[in-house]
């Protein structure tokens, strides 16, 4: 079971990144590359715990369908998003929040099994593991540069 942690120092205050880890508008500019959809449950703003979301996005050449729900939250500090239907066979996703000297560390650790049994393991191994720390990566950058700016006056209602 591959776990993948990225740490992004973000220069604003805590709350402000939380709140942009959570918005599904966000959460789409910072996945145009696989023209990803929200196309049920909570589909715009803020998720809330116990909300949930399906996306459609292409991944591989392929378009897919991944429901995940909001199972544990505690503002500012972390919240979790988890597999309901998709893909993985399961996946865990941690996202920490901690107060820096320069704003805002956030923590993400993305715990996930893949489907396939040994075939999913080898495709960890080959190019999978790698595809989904580029794609946190890329939506931890967008969430950065958003954030950094006043840009995120647009997405958050105070």
């Amino acid at each position: 079971m591959p776990v993948i942690e990225l740490r992004t120092e973000i220069k604003v205050p805590r709350p402000i990144v939380f709140d942009l880890s959570r918005s599904i508008d966000l959460h789409l500019l910072s996945t145009q590359q696989t023209h990803e959809k929200a196309i049920a449950g909570k589909t715009q703003g803020l998720m809330g715990l116990g909300e949930w979301v399906t996306w459609r996005a292409k991944h591989f050449g392929v378009y897919q369908q991944l429901t995940s729900h909001i199972t544990e939250m505690e503002p500012p500090h972390f919240f979790v998003d988890e597999m309901v239907a998709g893909a993985f066979n399961r996946f865990r996703h941690e996202h920490h929040f901690q107060e820096s000297p320069y704003g805002t560390l956030m923590v993400d650790l993305f715990d996930y099994t893949s489907p396939l049994g040994m075939l999913g393991k080898l495709a960890d191994f080959l190019f999978l593991k790698k595809y989904m720390t580029t794609l946190l990566a890329e939506r931890n950058r967008v969430l950065k540069e958003v954030a950094e700016s006043d840009k995120w006056k647009d997405l958050l209602v105070r």
